[in-house]
């Protein structure tokens, strides 16, 4: 069972830049597909990214496209959230999840990820 934990959160102004580490252990991490999901008293749960298990197929929210990035490196155990043009309305709990390694399809789905971290907040200052 693969365990998560979320790095490099953080308090930033509008417009500003942050970067979202999720290292991972584990066997199965790198056939795990990975998704990032955030949480706000405004929103709840909404998905923001998540990437396949080689990295070749990424999928967006709408309310971050364009403007966040998610990657991977296998040999590093480590996903990436790369976000850019902060608005406050980003604010959130950050979380990354992993798929169960049976699934290959990429899903904005919460209820389909069955591990999680522990969340690394992100605040945005207007």
């Amino acid at each position: 069972q693969v365990q998560l934990v979320e790095s490099g959160g953080g308090l930033v102004q509008a417009g500003g830049s942050l970067r979202l580490s999720c290292a991972a252990s584990g066997r199965t991490f790198s056939t795990q597909i990975i998704g990032w999901f955030r949480q706000s008293s405004e929103k709840g749960r909404e998905f923001v990214a998540a990437i396949t298990s080689t990295g070749r197929n990424t999928l967006y929210g709408d309310a971050v496209k364009g403007r966040f990035v998610v990657s991977r490196n296998n040999r590093g155990n480590m996903v990436y959230l790369e976000m850019n043009n902060l608005k406050p309305e980003d604010t959130a709990l950050y979380y990354c999840a992993a798929r169960h390694h049976y699934y290959t399809a990429l899903s904005m789905e919460s209820e389909e990820y069955n591990t999680w971290g522990q969340g690394t907040q992100v605040t945005v200052s207007s």
